[in-house]
């Protein structure tokens, strides 16, 4: 499936609803992006962009045992082998833009309070936050460093990990799977 420019345009501002088990069952690992872009708001699917590592590391570190083809759109059998695994995904700023760097710093401290209300309520074992950056910004820790946090998020333990999208040149999907692997870990995904 693709897109013109335009079709995408459209989606500016959309809302697109977190992923997360049915109430009552275990969240064992949320995951938490930086803001629907807009071919995740045309799929209502997150981290949906065919650039995107997010489902193809996943795979590869373990956490996911069937591949995922988001740029079409999660399936419904996708999105409950997902959430039947005990994963979640939320995004810090709930509208789509074409580019993170379009939110204010107070979208993101306004949605760092929201996944700490989301987090209170759904109590995940692991939350995870796709993007240094943005996670700064969000909680105003200008120094904070990739990896496990060594302060807990409403009793839950945090990690940052490095953003699956395209646009991050450093990593690949051998290094996301490396670190999405600790992760899931930590989540008892993993053994």
């Amino acid at each position: 499936m693709g897109f013109t420019r335009a079709e995408l345009e459209s989606y500016v501002g959309a809302l697109v609803p977190d992923l997360l088990p049915p109430d009552g069952r275990p969240l064992r690992l949320l995951l938490v992006g930086i803001n629907p872009g807009l071919w995740t708001a045309a799929t209502q699917t997150h981290f949906a962009h065919p650039g995107n590592r997010f489902y193809p590391a996943l795979l590869r570190a373990g956490i996911l045992h069937e591949p995922v083809d988001p740029s079409r759109g999660m399936t419904d059998d996708d999105r409950r082998r997902f959430t039947d695994r005990g994963l979640g995904i939320t995004n810090l700023a709930p509208r789509a833009t074409a580019r993170a760097s379009e939110l204010s710093t107070e979208e993101l401290q306004a949605g760092g309070e929201q996944l700490r209300a989301l987090v209170r309520l759904r109590r995940p074992a692991v939350v995870a936050v796709a993007g240094v950056t943005a996670y700064r910004q969000a909680f105003g820790l200008r120094r904070a460093s990739a990896g496990r946090q060594p302060e807990r998020f409403e009793d839950c333990e945090l990690w940052v990990v490095p953003n699956p999208s395209g646009l991050n040149a450093h990593e690949t999907v051998v290094s996301l799977a490396a670190a999405y692997a600790e992760v899931g870990r930590a989540a008892g995904l993993l053994p």
